[in-house]
């Protein structure tokens, strides 16, 4: 295996967010241990990455937390787990490392993309946001069916709602909508279809991907992240991968990315030599078969790192 020159010799924090209040479901919260068992820190150095630990950020424990407002559960414990991301993140970047976050359920990107926000305005720039998901992520309070936040957290961060997670980052939305991109949509509940319309984010769904090819997308996805941006976080939830090679997750959904889709898109990540942040989310070894999906992240975290099979 070789490995993109331009990605050789990066200093990557890899920082632990098991939060495992978003979802209906548990296990999320060993989605860092699983990842950390299937080798994240030792593969990415062996690419000749220099690799610390981050430390974890403090996460409230399901069986002790108040489930609050029905409409978005948890509410507080995941504000204050995400506040404490934040500051991680931005203070990561500052370093001049990269961020490698392992989540948790997918609400803690409020507190990953918070901090990125932050640190872009710090230096007066902007950045894009690649979303790679089953899910549209854009439910708020008021659409969502089931009030689980793990559901809403890019519509906080395109400066919906919950108002508190909404807030947290340098600006409200966080993130420019015209650099924003949702990457293999294909479960969408109905009211969140209106809400994703009413962003003017760009949408890009299996279907599409279908038809028009993977790189074809890939492409698109990276010109609109990149352009006239000092780089882009990508925010990958497993169950964006079809269930096949990712079985480890709450909300498995037929029709995903097959397991050379899935790298192809790491791949073109890496040589756009553009990626700020990475963060892995939905990983739940309860749920998993023998470790594979954790395991799938990592190796999927090597090709986003630079690792390919022939230069």
């Amino acid at each position: 295996m070789e490995v993109v020159g331009a990605l050789v010799g990066r200093q990557i924090k890899i920082i632990d967010a098991g939060l495992d209040l978003g979802g209906r479901r548990r296990g999320t919260g060993a989605g860092p241990i699983g990842m950390r068992i299937a080798g994240m820190s030792d593969n990415l150095a062996s690419l000749g990455h220099q690799v610390t630990r981050g430390g974890a950020v403090d996460c409230v424990d399901f069986a002790v937390s108040s489930e609050g407002d029905q409409a978005a559960k948890h509410l507080d414990d995941i504000v204050a787990a995400c506040s404490q991301l934040c500051d991680v993140v931005a203070e990561t970047l500052e370093a001049g490392e990269t961020p490698l976050v392992l989540g948790g359920d997918h609400s803690i990107a409020c507190g990953t993309v918070a901090g990125v926000s932050k640190f872009a305005q710090s230096k007066n720039q902007s950045f894009g946001l690649l979303w790679f998901d089953a899910h549209g992520d854009m439910n708020t309070p008021t659409t969502s069916p089931t009030g689980n936040v793990h559901g809403m957290p890019l519509a906080a961060i395109l400066g919906k709602a919950p108002e508190a997670l909404a807030e947290l980052g340098a600006s409200r939305p966080m993130v420019d909508t015209a650099k924003t991109v949702l990457f293999g949509i294909r479960d969408l509940d109905d009211l969140e279809r209106e809400t994703i319309k009413a962003t003017g984010c760009r949408a890009i769904t299996m279907r599409e991907i279908d038809v028009r090819g993977m790189s074809a997308c890939i492409d698109e996805a990276l010109e609109l992240v990149t352009a006239d941006s000092a780089g882009f976080h990508l925010s990958f939830d497993v169950d964006g991968c079809d269930p096949s090679i990712a079985p480890g997750v709450g909300t498995p959904v037929p029709g995903g990315t097959n397991l050379r889709e899935s790298h192809l898109l790491m791949e073109e990540v890496a040589e756009s030599q553009k990626l700020l942040s990475l963060e892995f989310t939905e990983v739940n070894p309860i749920l998993d078969i023998a470790n594979q999906t954790a395991e799938l992240a990592v190796a999927l975290a090597e090709s986003a790192f630079g690792r390919r099979i022939l230069d």
